[in-house]
């Protein structure tokens, strides 16, 4: 088996680093984007009733399809109507991003609406403006509270980058399966895999909780975890 790991793995170190290279790309785009689109469709929901209806049926859109879908989808079929996206990177990103939007928005939404409503009042009637509401009082409360959610959220679309590969985006997951594909040995290479990304959503996990701990105490919210 050692033979096989330093056949397999270790003569192909180039090609997985450069796998796991485009995966941490596409999965930092794609989740950056999920939080801006997960906040507008949030906003929209909650504060502009004309837009409600929209942003409720993207909302569900997003959570209902499947990712693998929402993939085929953007790549092969928004072209043909859209002119874009052209390149399939921009598509994986695209597709990941919708299908955690949905998801986060919620996360926002009951985050708002699990705040005090005094302190919505205790603002107006200091004279506060809506957007300074928004900015000052909300949004720092939401963002620590729903941390753990959020950070979930982030490990979703690493996980779900593994699909990815179906449209031939040369992510970790198509790099791995090109080896076994090449050599038909999955054991080695398929292991190594599953650790790298393992050690990805861990070392994310772990490093968006302290930071959020951290703020927390500074916020003077670590009671509300």
């Amino acid at each position: 088996m050692i033979d096989n790991f330093d056949r397999y793995v270790l003569a192909n170190t180039g090609p997985l680093l450069h796998g796991v290279a485009v995966t941490a790309g596409i999965c930092a785009v794609a989740f950056l984007l999920a939080l801006a689109l997960g906040v507008l469709a949030c906003l929209l929901r909650l504060y502009v009733t004309p837009l409600r209806p929209i942003a409720i049926g993207y909302i569900e859109f997003c959570r209902a399809t499947p990712v693998f879908v929402q993939l085929l989808w953007v790549n092969y079929v928004w072209p043909e109507l859209f002119g874009f996206p052209q390149s399939v990177f921009t598509a994986g990103v695209i597709a990941l991003a919708m299908q955690s939007s949905g998801y986060l928005a919620e996360t926002f939404r009951s985050g708002i609406e699990g705040l005090p409503r005094g302190q919505i009042e205790a603002a107006l009637a200091v004279g506060m403006s809506p957007a300074q509401i928004l900015r000052r009082i909300v949004t720092p409360q939401v963002a620590l509270v729903m941390a753990p959610a959020i950070v979930n959220q982030m490990a979703v679309v690493v996980k779900s980058s593994t699909l990815v590969s179906v449209i031939a985006i040369p992510d970790l997951m198509y790099e791995a399966l090109k080896i076994v594909n090449q050599w038909f040995e999955p054991i080695e290479v398929l292991t190594t895999a599953a650790a790298l990304y393992f050690v990805i959503i861990f070392a994310l996990s772990t490093a968006a909780e302290r930071i959020a701990e951290r703020f927390r105490r500074k916020f003077g919210l670590a009671e509300m975890r």
